[in-house]
């Protein structure tokens, strides 16, 4: 504690500065913001605390430019002007090529998923702009679907762009689906908070009649 209480102001600076260092390797955007701008009013404090200037004001600046992304990244979470839902065939190239970029990514939240074409009805890709955020497959069994994958590219895991497939239930219910049904156990499930109810270890949505 002596030590601590000697040195407190260098474990600040630091601290900020480790912090900071550990924003740029987040892979997800608005958790960089986040721990970047959390980074720079700790740096704040240090270099106030030492009067330098400068950096203080470099700091104030970069917080604000970190806070006005936040906020619109949340702004943009639920949007649907800001993603767009494409439909594409299950042997589609381009679906297969995002399947193969992000397939290490895929397997480590989905170890038993294989894409198999002839199992796929529904293929969605979401869109932000030109970037593939998104990919939504799913299996029809009458008048059930049911998710063979629901993947967020890293970029946007703080996200849950696929939410834009289950809110549109235009685009299945027009099929006659009537219920849709993910796997026994996802991982890092968020159908909570989009109408899904559980059922034993899977979530479940009603599509009305």
């Amino acid at each position: 504690m002596t030590w601590l209480a000697d040195h407190w102001l260098d474990v600040l600076g630091w601290g900020g500065s480790a912090l900071l260092v550990y924003s740029l390797l987040q892979a997800s955007l608005l958790r960089l913001r986040v721990l970047n701008a959390i980074a720079c009013v700790v740096l704040i404090v240090f270099n106030w605390l030492l009067d330098v200037w400068p950096m203080v004001g470099m700091n104030l600046v970069l917080v604000g430019i970190n806070a006005w992304f936040i906020v619109k990244m949340l702004r943009e979470q639920h949007d649907e002007t800001a993603f767009e839902v494409l439909e594409v065939g299950p042997t589609d190239e381009y679906l297969r090529h995002v399947l193969r970029v992000h397939g290490d990514d895929i397997l480590r939240f989905n170890p038993d998923f294989v894409h198999d074409p002839g199992t796929t009805q529904d293929a969605f890709l979401v869109q932000k702009g030109d970037e593939t955020v998104g990919v939504v497959l799913l299996h029809e069994e009458g008048e059930t679907a049911r998710v063979q994958l629901d993947y967020v590219t890293p970029r946007y895991r703080d996200f849950s762009p696929g939410e834009f497939v289950w809110r549109r239930s235009g685009l299945l219910a027009g099929r006659g689906i009537r219920e849709v049904v993910t796997p026994p156990g996802m991982v890092g499930a968020y159908y909570d908070r989009l109408g899904f109810q559980r059922v034993g270890q899977s979530w479940r949505l009603d599509l009305g009649s």
